[in-house]
């Protein structure tokens, strides 16, 4: 049948994107308890509907018209403010008021709750939300990750005094958080920071110049800073609490310099904060700041990946639908053998970034339960995604732009906006180099990887008890582990880090995938599909090729893939795109 010819380039303003994202679904009734899908399906259904038209207005317009920083009054008095578009106030008011987002991990209520939801009801919430809106995603995290350092290291009486505000949904009363860590002298290397602290009359007082604060109007931030007496290097840093506002409503003593004119997240704003002797409070022990603010840090991170991996979603799910609806040559691009190459390289990376984020969440809920050995696979798995998840979301926004043509490379649609954004996942909370170090680090300190070969044991042995195959995952694991414990044991083999560390990432997500597809085999419309993924990741992210000649695909032939891909953005999206938009 001669494919369907459209005269103007297909539209998916209106497509639901939770509605045709199948792997989402099966994944949430994995992931989700019982009850816990009979209440938040619908607000994952809600939220792909917001996503698929009016968040990605929103977000295209705040996009354009970035904040502004106002120093002075029309009349020269002092006045601080960071003007935002009401576009972005808009998308604050889903993300934190009504969504609840930066809300629900730490108290009851959200959505009617009587207690604290689980990480994957935020997660699977964030990757729909970052498909259209990915700046407004850092205060979002800090603001949750904040909440929980301040309630693990706080004294009772500082998260009393702000913890109703940091956790509230209305606008009007909520408080926003941020870190102020990055200096001039001292970005990767955090022991070089300069910022001083000092005890006057039992006040801390904090002074020095932070170089890179995203959300800095935030009404508290976490800042890492050097008392007088304290050491040299990490272990001199401690941890303190700067209101923005004081108890008593005057101004802090600490001023914003100018906003930051960036590559990408241009709707939110990152600015230069100079410190004058502020006042803050001390959260924790005095010299314990930096192995306190790591759990910060620790949470933006895996915050990071599930960004990424919603980011690499929303390309594949765009790449998918103009594929499926755009011809050239006669034939539907998705149908070209170039093509379809293309979009089954994004749509496996993709979907190994989906699998490893989901599970870090279910892995996260067991050592926050007090998991001693589940904290430990967390503890490596959060640098994984952190180093690879978000390096792949770059390559996968750029061919997802390329999947578009020329007007991929227009403002007006949403590929532009997401490769810029892709970036800085990459960058914040940790380069790459310092992240797959991390990852070093963790399996000489913590026994991370130890502990992630008896868990991915245990997966594998769950997933064969049902069934399924695991022989060559299992050799493939183990020799991407011993890769990796050889290298994180030798300094010599620094320069190795990132292969290692890439190698077990890929060797992990494949389990996941696995264990996943074992599991699912018991939900009535699951596919087979996660199956089909693993083996396309030892295939060709795991298994040798020649660089100089051609190797056969030896994972799946060509009508799995094409059906694969079919099922990948489920229905008929350009019908129901059109329908939407024409009401």
């Amino acid at each position: 049948m001669t494919p369907q010819i459209h005269k103007n380039i297909p539209d998916s303003s209106g497509m639901n994107a939770y509605d045709v994202d199948t792997a989402l679904q099966d994944l949430a009734w994995l992931y989700l308890a019982q009850d816990d899908q009979d209440r938040f399906l619908p607000e994952l259904e809600r939220m792909g509907a917001l996503v698929g038209e009016r968040l990605e207005e929103l977000a295209l317009t705040a996009d354009k018209n970035p904040p502004t920083l106002q120093i002075r009054a029309r009349n020269g008095a002092d006045h601080e403010a960071v003007h935002k578009h009401p576009a972005y106030e808009e998308l604050e008011r889903y993300a934190f008021g009504e969504f609840g987002l930066a809300a629900m991990s730490h108290r009851a209520g959200v959505f009617g709750a009587e207690t604290p939801l689980p990480p994957m009801i935020k997660y699977a919430l964030v990757y729909l939300f970052v498909q259209a809106e990915f700046g407004l995603c850092c205060p979002l995290s800090m603001t949750d990750s904040l909440t929980r350092t301040l309630v693990k290291f706080g004294d009772k009486e500082l998260v009393d005094q702000y913890f109703d505000q940091l956790t509230s949904q209305d606008m009007d009363q909520l408080f926003q958080g941020s870190m102020f860590m990055t200096e001039q002298v001292a970005g990767s290397d955090v022991g070089a920071i300069e910022t001083t602290a000092k005890l006057v009359d039992g006040v801390w007082k904090i002074t020095g110049d932070k170089w890179f604060c995203s959300n800095p109007d935030a009404a508290l931030g976490m800042v890492l800073a050097r008392p007088e007496s304290g050491e040299t290097g990490t272990k001199g840093l401690s941890l303190f609490l700067l209101p923005r506002t004081l108890p008593d409503g005057t101004k802090n003593s600490y001023r914003i310099l100018r906003l930051k004119d960036k590559m990408g997240t241009k709707s939110m704003a990152s600015g230069e904060i100079a410190l004058d002797e502020a006042t803050a409070f001390l959260v924790g022990d005095p010299g314990q700041g930096f192995k306190q603010m790591t759990d910060m840090i620790n949470m933006s991170r895996l915050a990071n990946g599930v960004r990424s991996a919603g980011m690499m979603r929303r390309a594949v799910a765009e790449a998918l639908f103009i594929s499926k609806n755009r011809t050239a040559f006669g034939k539907r691009l998705i149908d070209l053998p170039l093509m379809r190459r293309q979009l089954m390289k994004m749509h496996v990376t993709t979907e190994q970034a989906r699998s490893m984020t989901f599970h870090t969440a279910k892995v996260l809920q067991a050592a926050d339960a007090g998991d001693s050995e589940q904290a430990k696979v967390l503890r490596i798995l959060t640098p994984l995604i952190k180093f690879r998840t978000c390096r792949d979301a770059r390559k996968v926004a750029g061919d997802g732009m390329e999947v578009r043509g020329g007007c991929g490379y227009i403002e007006e649609w949403s590929d532009a906006r997401v490769l810029r954004d892709s970036h800085l996942g990459s960058i914040w909370e940790g380069t790459s180099n310092i992240v797959a170090l991390d990852v070093a680090r963790a399996v000489r300190r913590a026994g991370s990887l130890e502990a992630l070969r008896s868990y991915t044991t245990l997966l594998l042995d769950e997933a064969q008890d049902k069934g399924t195959s695991t022989e060559d995952i299992r050799e493939i694991f183990t020799r991407a582990a011993d890769f990796l414990e050889a290298v994180a044991g030798s300094r010599d083999s620094e320069n190795d880090v990132r292969v290692a560390a890439t190698a077990v990432y890929n060797a992990t997500s494949a389990v996941f995938l696995i264990w996943e597809h074992a599991m699912l085999q018991q939900r009535g419309t699951y596919s087979g599909d996660r199956h089909l993924l693993a083996q396309a990741v030892i295939a060709h992210k795991l298994s040798p090729r020649d660089p100089l000649g051609h190797t056969p695909d030896a994972a799946l032939d060509d009508d799995q893939i094409a059906a694969l891909l079919e099922r990948a953005l489920a229905g008929d999206v350009l019908a129901a795109a059109q329908k939407v938009a024409a009401q």
